[in-house]
């Protein structure tokens, strides 16, 4: 059975940093792209970084690069999104998502498994 868990969130003020950690069980993580979304309420879900299987590319939307930093861990099947800066729009459900792709893909769909989320809440 395939699982992703993340794990890391919470309620932060503006400028504050959270590390996001999802850890996976039931795939090679190594075998897989590995991503971030999230979603706001009332919003769609987007892309917000991307890692390739060896960690040697990665990805951002526009509005966290600079800020937001993703990793992996292959060996403790890990992926980390790193978030410095934190402002009251990055407040959303942040989920991590496995594909099988070689390069990075934005597009939720292009996805096979996810985690269920964890909460981020950024006051001001």
């Amino acid at each position: 059975q395939v699982r992703l868990v993340e794990s890391g969130g919470g309620l932060v003020q503006v400028g504050e940093s959270l590390r996001l950690s999802c850890a996976t069980s039931g795939i090679t993580i190594g075998d897989y792209v590995m991503g971030w979304f999230r979603q706001a309420r009332g919003k769609e879900r987007t892309f917000v970084a991307g890692i390739t299987r060896t960690g040697s590319t990665t990805d951002y939307a526009d509005f966290v690069k600079g800020r937001f930093t993703i990793s992996r861990d292959n060996a403790k099947n890990t992926v980390y999104l790193i978030m410095n800066s934190l402002q009251p729009e990055d407040t959303a459900i942040y989920s991590c998502a496995a594909d099988r792709w070689t390069t990075i893909q934005t597009r939720d769909d292009e996805y096979e498994y996810w985690g269920l989320g964890t909460q981020v809440t950024v006051s001001s």
